[in-house]
């Protein structure tokens, strides 16, 4: 079992994910006699199996847990959170923008799918991937469901002992958020800084489209935090923030130069195909592939140094020229 002791007497909890990472780590912090829980998991057997196996490890009852905050949507941090909550009887509370989109992803209702499918095809991507990534999507919503009830997210939450300000950080989701003590200067940082993979920043249907303007803003914004140790949800916790900062920042300017360069009268599905081909990619990994490739393009069209055509039915792409 993947748990470790941190400091304030909490848990940094792997649970298990069927993704190259391995492992979502969840925190569980003591509140007095009972417990806040920071993430959950997807929901799977196996990470259902390993939440009995912590309860009965550390001999704490699961209604011992009073509240859960979820970091941001995404189903590796939020797919357990309906599971949990009906076992635990928690509150669960998540920022505003991300619970709507969890109901807008992952509702009844929902046609983020298509919504995705079609986006893609406009982007290059062939018919037959475009629906396999679609038909992925449309299968990934068990592992999410049930939704639990969501509450908002306060500016300030306490466990430990001690407040904790949570900081809203958009760019890897909307309403990420990362929850810092400064007094000990300890972040829990979720998916904002990671080390040494970096975290994935997509555009997609419905969410902000410029994703990549809003992450580089907010490891700018975090980097100002003296930050003694950050605990991530994937790989180590890092204790050299500002350095991994700086090199976060550094690959995305790289990765920016690379795409302009390879932009000029192609489409992002070529693109892509040129950054990744090294990797042979299943049908979701290359959802993600392709929506960050989007999340550059759309930086640098921001940025004017690209410029955008419809030619229907797909979309182009084309440099702009250097102002000295």
């Amino acid at each position: 079992m993947n748990l470790t002791k941190i400091e304030g007497g909490g848990y940094r909890i792997g649970i298990p994910v069927p993704f190259p990472m391995k492992y979502v780590y969840c925190h569980l912090i003591p509140r007095g006699k009972e417990y806040v829980l920071i993430d959950v998991g997807l929901n799977y057997r196996e990470a259902r199996e390993t939440w009995e196996k912590v309860f009965l490890s550390l001999n704490i009852s699961p209604s011992s847990i009073c509240e859960i905050y979820l970091t941001h949507f995404h189903p590796d941090h939020s797919g357990l959170a309906g599971w949990m909550q009906e076992k635990t009887g928690a509150n669960v509370y998540i920022h505003d923008l991300d619970r709507r989109m969890m109901h807008q992803v992952w509702g009844e209702d929902s046609d983020q799918s298509i919504r995705v499918k079609t986006m893609m095809k406009d982007y290059g991507v062939p018919v037959s991937l475009s629906e396999k990534i679609a038909d992925h999507m449309d299968k990934l919503v068990r592992k999410v469901t049930p939704l639990p009830t969501m509450h908002t997210l306060p500016n300030v939450v306490e466990f430990d002992g001690r407040s904790w300000q949570v900081i809203h950080a958009p760019g890897h989701s909307d309403g990420l958020v990362c929850l810092y003590d400064p007094k000990k200067q300890v972040l829990f940082s979720a998916d904002l800084i990671l080390d040494p993979i970096t975290p994935n920043i997509s555009v997609w249907p419905g969410a902000r489209q410029n994703p990549l303007h809003d992450y580089l803003h907010s490891l700018r914004y975090i980097q100002q935090f003296p930050i003694r140790i950050a605990y991530t949800a994937h790989g180590e916790p890092i204790t050299h923030v500002k350095k991994r900062i700086d090199q976060l920042i550094q690959h995305h300017e790289q990765r920016l130069s690379m795409i302009r360069n390879l932009a000029s009268g192609r489409t992002a599905y070529e693109i892509a195909s040129i950054l990744f081909k090294k990797r042979e990619l299943n049908p979701h990994q290359w959802r993600f592939a392709m929506a960050e490739t989007i999340a550059h393009l759309n930086y640098l069209e921001f940025k004017r140094k690209l410029k955008k055509h419809y030619m229907n039915p797909k979309i182009y792409y084309e440099r702009t020229l250097e102002i000295s």
